[in-house]
């Protein structure tokens, strides 16, 4: 191949950059911890049995079971304290419920004698009659005034029956309540079980026919008592699991103790062997990472050296034969076989890429545009900064497109930043129906393109970036003029 390269202006290879992998220092630092780790171990092992047991199986199993028992306590407490306040509403809302139910009852009872044709005072008598005989539970009983605030049935105090208490506030917030309605009232009032003045909770409705005031009430110690028994229920549950856990604590540590002073001796063998199978997997790391290493090598090679130059060849083989017209007889003959020679070039660079295609140029897991941010913002410079921009939605596109529109903006970039002079550079990539454009710009010292593609031994980089997008099915328009900057523009249409 040499010959042929001399014969077509290449005298000398061109050399790739090749970034090793720094796996020196990385391997040292895992060698490092290793031998840390075997010098822990063996000072382990010097320690006689009971240091042993005590150190890695009962104190920190007692530390374990200490910390899960403090924290069931403090949850239980906890859930105990918040179950009281979920449960309390709710609660005293059932009573309610239950009350208004008691009321309606209550009205029920009455309403033969509400509604019907007896004469007005009679009936009344019946219904507090009636009322008076009716109860629930120990302290449960229906009172009555009326509007005016005279007492007309009042079991539990027979004696204020008949008697007007208008001047009570109490009295006069009943009155108001179930004329605008009925509704719910707190206040105090004598228990009969226990014959105490004790919180209650009362409704009442209105009887407007009558004139009467109609409820009833539950003691809202009563309501206390019922949650204080779920807080019992709760704190006897968690003093019965306290008391498991220590069972459990106990019986725990005999067994470990026992367990260990019987496999003390097969621990020690097994960490011999595992120290050793360590030191393998070490020196196993360490042949995979130099064989990735010198596969990267080899690859970045082959994609960034020997394509380049194959693309050479063939650009000048091609311009070569298009020159062969104007050439004598004899040359003109030499045409086939230069045809032939760019022909079968173009079958190894389409095979050299099959076979670059198998490792990945870039990450496949990432989008094309967070590449080419990440690649602009590695390759701008204090003297030529970089800006990236995406316009409108990008869609999928397959990994080898976004390899070459990747490896062209590098290729660009590269260019820009060694030999263009430029202040600053943009690199746009944008979206629209139909395909993908990357637009890149500088505005460097430019170059006559009609030069560069006239002649073979210039624009290599724009050939093989043109040669990489029509692999995809794109292509490469160029646009720059000495000292008025140079604009890419990169084409690829959606699959």
């Amino acid at each position: 191949m040499l010959p042929l390269l001399r014969a077509l202006g290449y005298s000398t290879l061109c050399t790739i950059p090749e970034n090793g992998l720094k796996m020196g220092r990385g391997l040292g630092h895992f060698n490092n911890l290793l031998r840390k780790r075997m010098e822990v171990k063996n000072k382990i092992r010097n320690m006689n049995l009971r240091k042993k047991i005590i150190l890695f199986a009962v104190v920190p199993l007692l530390l374990a079971l200490l910390a899960i028992a403090l924290t069931i306590h403090f949850q239980s407490t906890l859930l105990m304290q918040q179950q009281h306040m979920s449960i309390e509403p709710f609660y005293r809302a059932s009573k309610e419920v239950e009350l208004k139910n008691y009321v309606a009852l209550a009205e029920q009872a009455i309403a033969p004698f509400y509604e019907g044709t007896e004469v007005e005072e009679v009936a009344k008598e019946k219904a507090r009659a009636l009322l008076k005989k009716m109860k629930f539970g120990d302290d449960g009983y229906f009172f009555v005034n009326d509007f005016d605030g005279k007492i007309i049935v009042q079991p539990n105090q027979p004696e204020r029956e008949g008697k007007n208490e208008i001047d009570r506030l109490i009295i006069q917030k009943l009155i108001s309540l179930a004329r605008n309605g009925g509704g719910f009232v707190e206040y105090t009032m004598e228990k009969p079980s226990v014959k105490q003045i004790a919180p209650k909770l009362g409704y009442v409705i209105a009887l407007p026919k009558w004139g009467w005031v109609l409820g009833t009430g539950i003691y809202l110690d009563d309501v206390d008592s019922a949650l204080g028994r779920i807080d019992t229920q709760v704190s006897v549950n968690v003093t019965h699991t306290m008391l498991w856990i220590i069972v459990i604590s106990f019986l725990s540590v005999i067994v470990i103790f026992l367990g260990l002073v019987r496999n003390i001796t097969e621990r020690t063998v097994l960490d011999d062997r595992l120290g050793e199978a360590n030191s393998n997997l070490a020196a196993l790391t360490q042949r995979l990472i130099d064989a990735r290493a010198e596969e990267d090598k080899r690859i970045k090679y082959v994609h960034g050296g020997i394509q380049s130059m194959l693309t050479a060849i063939k650009v000048n083989i091609e311009a070569a034969v298009k020159a062969l017209p104007q050439a004598s007889r004899l040359t003109k003959e030499s045409a086939a076989p230069f045809s032939l020679a760019a022909t079968q070039l173009g079958g190894v660079l389409s095979d050299l890429r099959k076979i670059v295609k198998g490792t990945f140029i870039i990450d496949p897991n990432l989008p094309l545009s967070d590449q080419l941010n990440k690649l602009t913002l590695d390759m701008s410079t204090v003297a030529t900064p970089i800006e990236f921009t995406v316009v409108d939605e990008i869609k999928y596109l397959p990994l080898e497109v976004k390899e070459a529109l990747f490896m062209s903006a590098k290729t660009a970039l590269e260019n820009i930043i060694k030999h263009a002079g430029a202040t600053r550079a943009s690199v746009l990539l944008k979206g629209t129906t139909s395909c993908v454009k990357m637009e890149i710009r500088d505005d460097g010292k430019g170059f006559d393109t009609k030069f560069v593609y006239n002649n073979p031994n210039s624009g290599i980089g724009l050939r093989s970036m043109k040669e990489d997008l029509k692999v995809v099915g794109g292509k490469l328009a160029v646009t720059s003029s000495p000292s008025k900057g140079t604009c890419l523009v990169a084409t690829v249409p959606y699959p």
